[in-house]
């Protein structure tokens, strides 16, 4: 008689180990655990072909209904939908400018930026070649800075939503009146600021003329999704840059299935009961809490804020009294065990934690008995 296989085992057939993902959300370790409303969806629209253009247009009528924003469009993930935010911005829907990208010689290219929101991924708005002006230093910046940077080769003003970030820049409302007082672009990226599901609709509300949101973290929805809203003529053009048509990004395409698939997972999202998640978040951080609360030299807490950690998580500082392995140690050692587990390590470098977005129960359950094993030896 033939046993149950695990979930894990189509992953080790192949050689890959499965990890116990305690870090939120983030790409390196799958992003988030799929919705099975979305998957089904997914396997629905795998059997049957459409017209492409005709499905990205039903799919951005769905978003810019959600999101409150004049349109909507399904990138390649947040990346890709940050290099359509430029290319719509630099080259518009025209031809001969879309053809051109990634040289802009000639095109308004410049994207002003704070300093402090430089970071990993805007990289994808250079790939579509922009250039960017930046803006302040690592700790705070003026709005003459922004006044100064807009010259006639200003494409955009670019605004980053993210946890941990300096919250010493020029204020987004400002930043908003300035440039379009200019008639320049604000782009935002918010990838990973979902939920609240309020977010949805904040920014655009705001002054944002176009903003994308990761389809893969916080929505459940296929990892390879962005949504992507804002002004109509913004996302005509970005769409236009867009796979299937044939210019910078005809390589980012998403499958019909994921696009399917990502409005499953947004319709599901926004009815789901916010409140509810959230207890049941805080719930399984408090477990974490409890469970170490009486190890010496450890600062245990549940943290949830509207900066840095926007679902519950549980917040582990290691303090001077403390007296066993360092945070760097703890992180090598838990995640080389079996199974591995991946923990969060932003801000505080003295800190780690344990956020409960894709853990179940008993996944929580073995996340805290390693850490007694790690922690008190």
């Amino acid at each position: 008689m033939t046993s149950k296989r695990n979930a894990g085992d189509i992953y080790r057939d192949i050689g890959v180990t499965p990890v116990i993902h305690a870090g939120g959300s983030s790409t390196a370790s799958g992003g988030s655990k799929l919705r099975p409303e979305a998957m089904e969806a997914m396997n629905e629209a795998a059997t049957i072909m459409v017209r492409i253009q005709e499905l990205n247009e039903a799919a951005g009528k769905v978003i810019a209904d959600i999101t409150g924003a004049e349109a909507g469009f399904v990138s390649s993930g947040a990346a890709g939908g940050l290099v359509l935010q430029a290319a719509a911005c630099i080259a518009g829907s025209d031809p001969a400018k879309m053809a051109q990208l990634p040289d802009a010689s000639g095109l308004k290219n410049e994207i002003v930026i704070h300093r402090m929101h430089r970071f990993s991924y805007d990289h994808c708005y250079r790939a579509a070649g922009a250039s960017f002006v930046e803006i302040g230093d690592g700790r705070q910046c003026a709005a003459w800075e922004l006044e100064a940077a807009f010259t006639d080769r200003t494409a955009a003003v670019a605004y980053l939503f993210s946890p941990y970030l300096s919250r010493r820049a020029i204020p987004f409302r400002e930043v908003c009146t300035m440039a379009h007082a200019r008639g320049v672009p604000v782009i935002v990226d918010a990838a990973s600021y979902l939920p609240p599901r309020a977010n949805l609709r904040r920014f655009t509300a705001e002054g944002a003329d176009m903003v994308i949101y990761s389809g893969g973290k916080g929505v459940r929805g296929p990892q390879g999704t962005g949504i992507l809203c804002g002004r109509a003529d913004l996302i005509e053009a970005a769409a236009a840059n867009a796979s299937p048509n044939p210019f910078i990004g005809r390589g980012m395409k998403v499958a019909k299935e994921e696009i399917v698939g990502l409005i499953a997972a947004l319709r599901v999202f926004v009815d789901e009961d916010e409140e509810a998640e959230t207890k049941r978040y805080r719930d399984m951080s408090q477990s974490v809490v409890d469970a170490l609360i009486e190890v010496p030299g450890l600062d245990l807490s549940v943290e949830h804020n509207e900066y840095d950690s926007l679902t519950p998580i549980a917040s582990m500082t290691f303090t001077r009294k403390w007296r066993g392995p360092g945070p760097r140690e703890v992180l090598e050692e838990i995640g080389s065990g079996d199974p591995p587990i991946v923990l969060k390590a932003l801000g505080n470098p003295d800190t780690l934690s344990v956020d409960p977005f894709n853990l179940d129960e008993g996944e929580m359950e073995i996340v805290i008995r390693r850490l007694r094993e790690v922690l008190l030896g």
